[in-house]
């Protein structure tokens, strides 16, 4: 859908898009970054077995097409009057296809998916795991290399590619006799886009996709290369650190907290890797020019995704009103959240957790649970800060945050309290769609430096702590540590929940 905007001057525009798990979205950016243009189509989640979580590839393409159509026509633009098109996507979905014919061989797999836990865990707890972290132990105190220390604690996930390609390679036969015959594409939502964009001309990526893949070495960037073609200038980039760029976060210590369907902590670590045993991924932020920038990444699934799972339940109608809801009680009835639909991840690193209420009560009501959801937010958040503050040792310079979930202002005030921190949210939530127009948009000279981006950022509300951190730790307020007890009980309790007997 789109909305005319009327009184546009003629002129030259930035375009930028996000395919994102819930929407795919389209801008047309000025100069002063007003979207001059939007349209917006929703993604479609298909669950075809427990644990399984796909998208159609053709659905995204024609998705994507179609966003980039209505924002330019509802600018009144014609695509003569773009300079540069930025594509931001999420990270870690992938599918195969047939490198002659452009057909995919199976759906888009996504990030969230679970099907390949049982690999997972079996993997990490294998003899061969072992001998590998203890190799890679003995060499890297031979060698001091930070990249053997990262080996000798590597930890899979089902968040990276890695194993569920394996277990598509299991199923699926017409992928194996494809590699067979030398006619097997693989790619990343990025790749599959600048494939269909150039009528299967360039399979390419770009570092920050290809660093989250868990196949890409980010200690060694030096194999890939991004590339820019067709009549229009175009970037493409992974979501999270595009909005870690659209945050101006460029300095050592800055974070970026995005919170849409799922949450996304980053600190920049600067052009040094960050070596995580609790779970943290290093990933490359951005490459521009001879300039690396690395990020240090913890995540929580499921964000969006328990908010509008209690909307579906009827606990609420609109959004805009949870907020309200969890202030209207002084508390959640002693009832716990664990927001867990797809696992836990860092630092539990669970991906057979259950998602669960618990401490359920007759005199319970529906705002308690609200409450519950939404605290249940903000002590991830409190546990990803927390686990980036004692791995990296970089002191925090500053903690901006975005995306759908960060507009509920009770999210962000007790985030903001058990951070013992300020946190700056922007006008804009849709950070990963402003950070790769502002790429895009530096590599053809429509905007000239960082500097002038920094001018153009538009804060919304400034959130400060009731108590104050002491040197930037984190500080909870005293009336919540038996909460944050209990709830982390409940995620004990959660834990495991999927295995087999």
């Amino acid at each position: 859908m789109g909305s005319q905007r009327n009184g546009l001057k003629r002129g030259s525009f930035i375009l930028a898009v996000d395919v994102g798990t819930t929407y795919i979205r389209c801008h047309v950016y000025d100069k002063e970054t007003k979207i001059r243009g939007s349209c917006t189509t929703k993604v479609v989640l298909l669950y075809p077995e427990v644990g399984h979580v796909e998208m159609d590839p053709e659905q995204i393409w024609s998705g994507f097409v179609t966003v980039v159509r209505g924002a330019v026509h509802d600018a009144g633009l014609q695509m003569s009057n773009i300079e540069a098109l930025g594509i931001s996507t999420q990270r870690a979905t992938f599918t195969t296809w047939d490198r002659k014919t452009g057909v995919p061989f199976h759906n888009f797999i996504s990030w969230q998916d679970q099907r390949a836990a049982d690999l997972v865990r079996s993997w990490n707890r294998s003899c061969t795991m072992k001998v590998i972290h203890n190799v890679m132990k003995v060499l890297y105190l031979m060698t001091r290399q930070k990249r053997l220390l990262a080996a000798s604690l590597i930890v899979f996930s089902t968040q990276h590619v890695t194993f569920r390609l394996v277990w598509a390679l299991a199923h699926y036969k017409q992928i194996r006799q494809a590699v067979d015959e030398g006619n097997c594409c693989f790619g990343t939502i990025d790749t599959w886009l600048i494939f269909k964009l150039t009528k299967g001309k360039v399979h390419a990526t770009d570092y920050s996709n290809a660093s989250t893949t868990g196949i890409f070495d980010s200690y060694q960037v030096s194999s890939i290369s991004q590339q820019v073609f067709s009549s229009v200038p175009m970037l493409q980039m992974a979501d999270q650190q595009a909005a870690m760029f659209g945050e101006c976060c460029f300095d050592v210590g800055d974070v970026k907290i995005t919170m849409g369907t799922g949450t996304f902590m980053n600190i920049n670590t600067g052009q040094k890797p960050h070596t995580s045993v609790a779970g943290l991924y290093p990933v490359v932020g951005w490459k521009i020019g001879p300039e690396l920038v690395y990020l240090a990444e913890g995540n929580a699934a499921d964000t969006g995704t328990a908010i509008r799972w209690a909307q579906e339940l009827e606990l609420f109608s609109d959004v805009k009103d949870t907020s309200a809801m969890a202030y209207s009680v002084d508390d959640s009835d002693g009832v716990c959240f664990v927001p867990s639909f797809s696992g836990l991840q860092a630092p539990l690193n669970d991906p057979k957790a259950c998602a669960s209420f618990m401490g359920l009560k007759p005199s319970t009501t529906k705002s308690h649970l609200v409450r519950a959801i939404l605290e249940s937010v903000a002590f991830r958040n409190k546990q990803l800060y927390e686990i980036m503050l004692r791995e990296t040792h970089i002191p925090i310079a500053k903690i901006r945050v975005n995306g759908g979930v960060s507009t509920n202002d009770f999210i962000m005030q007790l985030t903001a309290d058990l951070f013992g921190r300020k946190v700056a949210r922007h006008k804009d939530n849709e950070m990963s769609c402003l950070g790769c127009a502002f790429v895009a948009g530096l590599g053809v000279g429509f905007w000239k430096t960082r500097e002038e981006l920094k001018k153009l950022r538009s804060i919304d509300q400034v959130f400060l702590p009731h108590r104050a951190a002491k040197d930037g730790c984190g500080s909870s307020n005293r009336e919540y540590i038996p909460i944050l007890q209990s709830w982390e009980k409940a995620l004990q309790r959660s834990m495991n929940w999927y295995s087999k007997p």
